[in-house]
């Protein structure tokens, strides 16, 4: 099937990753600019290849080039509303290719050639053979297909914007339901390759944390591949409707995620947010010093109020891992109604990058929308609140309100003889130990100490054997 091709062509490439010290060159990624698009057409010539611009072998190890792909697809009972899917699937084809790595999605793609790859023979008119022979067999809907590479630096601007606006179009579709409208919801485990304990849950007014699926996308795929890693999900009972908790979708992200995550806000940050893959467009964090949430995308190159880059930050909470305090999400999510609604929505979002905020300019809220500031108006932490204050956003009347008292929750204690004498820890200033559902702290000598749903503040602790 794949005798044409120089390198290995397999599933078992998938997750490879390619490090600098083994890149020849990168294409497209933060430091240039590409897209994918499939589109459903007429008169597709089956099997026609084409790569506009400089080919591999004509690259200078080390450099950094733009890359389009533009996959046209042609069969009887396919439609439009399945070009999001089978497009979603570009990144894990690619990453079936030895030496080839694949990031991302849509106009946010990042890929990368080993030296290996290169040495072997190997050439972007393969990536496109390769995607031609895998999509065909993936998809047996799919009668003719032609794929084009373009790395010309204007035809592939040219082809961005075209991309840009197919997925405008898709995204807007998208927005004309609401949860309350439907009874089922979708899941996806698409990513569960890098991020086994990650079940992504999609929802008219929640789309893929990847932003490249949306309701419709996984109805559409889950009939056309009832086996595949899009599947229906019922509500089932609604739990908490606010914070978006429903009985059988946490049943399912259980199941799915091999008991690893047990429960899902959907719509919050807190407690138990969705879990995140990897490929998300945004971070989601709370900020503990204002008690307000921050938002950052990969495109954003600077350092978070937390003193930390995106990068940084989306390693703390990917991999399928349910972080509080942390989740990944589409940007096209801050366009939904139901935005973090739990935790306040825009009225909780303390700061946020100047493009974001621009590109929502019509979904954020008027009485608020200049409340917010950007890296613009202010980075650090003592910046940010005074503009906060300036400008008298909401959070600033909420950090006035007194905290609640916290009940008193379960502590289990579990004690060995081991244990003699007493322990004991002063003369530390008073400050929050920890917030968490659960907590396990680290010890020694055959004692466990568990914290369920407390925030614990201490200025000593002293634990003494009976």
């Amino acid at each position: 099937m794949f005798e044409d091709i120089p390198v290995d062509v397999s599933p078992m490439y998938e997750g490879e990753r390619i490090r600098s010290a083994n890149m020849f060159v990168e294409l497209a990624g933060p430091k240039s600019l590409g897209a994918e698009l499939v589109q459903v057409e007429e008169n597709v010539e089956d099997g026609k290849i084409e790569v506009i611009g400089p080919e591999l072998d004509a690259m200078q190890e080390g450099d950094i080039h733009p890359l389009g792909i533009l996959i046209e697809i042609q069969g009887e009972h396919l439609e439009k509303e399945l070009e999001g899917v089978i497009e979603r699937r570009t990144h894990e084809l690619c990453n079936y290719v030895k030496g080839f790595m694949h990031l991302n999605q849509r106009d946010a793609i990042w890929c990368r050639v080993s030296k290996e790859a290169l040495a072997a023979g190997f050439k972007l008119e393969h990536l496109a053979k390769t995607l031609a022979i895998l999509f065909k067999e993936e998809f047996p809907l799919i009668d003719s297909i032609a794929i084009t590479i373009l790395t010309e630096p204007a035809k592939v601007e040219e082809f961005v914007a075209k991309a840009k606006e197919e997925y405008q179009n898709r995204d807007a579709r998208a927005r004309e339901l609401s949860d309350e409208d439907v009874d089922v919801f979708y899941g996806c485990v698409m990513c569960q390759s890098f991020a086994p304990t990650h079940v992504c849950v999609v929802t008219p007014d929640r789309t893929a944390l990847c932003g490249a699926i949306n309701w419709f996308d996984c109805r559409a795929a889950a009939k056309m591949d009832p086996d595949g890693p899009i599947f229906e999900v019922e509500k089932g009972d609604i739990i908490d409707d606010v914070k978006g908790e429903y009985s059988n979708v946490n049943s399912v992200v259980t199941e799915r995620s091999q008991g690893t995550v047990e429960r899902v806000f959907l719509h919050s940050v807190f407690e138990y947010p969705h879990t995140s893959c990897g490929c998300f467009e945004a971070v989601a964090f709370y900020i503990p010093e204002l008690d307000g949430i921050g938002i950052v995308d990969r495109d954003f190159r600077g350092e978070t109020p937390l003193g930390i880059p995106f990068s940084a930050m989306a390693g703390q909470c990917s991999g399928g891992k349910q972080v509080e305090g942390f989740t990944g999400l589409s940007l096209e999510y801050m366009r939904s109604p139901k935005f973090l609604q739990a935790d306040g929505g825009y009225e909780r979002v303390v700061w946020l990058p100047k493009e974001i905020k621009d590109s929502l300019e019509e979904y954020i809220p008027e009485d608020i929308k200049d409340k917010i500031p950007t890296e613009e108006d202010a980075s650090s932490l003592k910046e940010i609140r005074s503009f906060l204050e300036e400008k008298g956003h909401p959070i600033m009347e909420r950090m006035k309100t007194p905290e609640a008292e916290v009940p008193e929750e379960e502590i289990t204690v579990e004690e060995t003889p081991e244990l003699g004498g007493e322990m004991e820890m002063e003369e530390m200033s008073m400050a929050p130990v920890a917030y968490a559902p659960e907590l396990t702290v680290p010890s020694s000598g055959g004692v466990k100490i568990i914290f369920k749903n407390a925030k614990v503040y201490a200025e000593k602790v002293i634990i003494k054997k009976k």
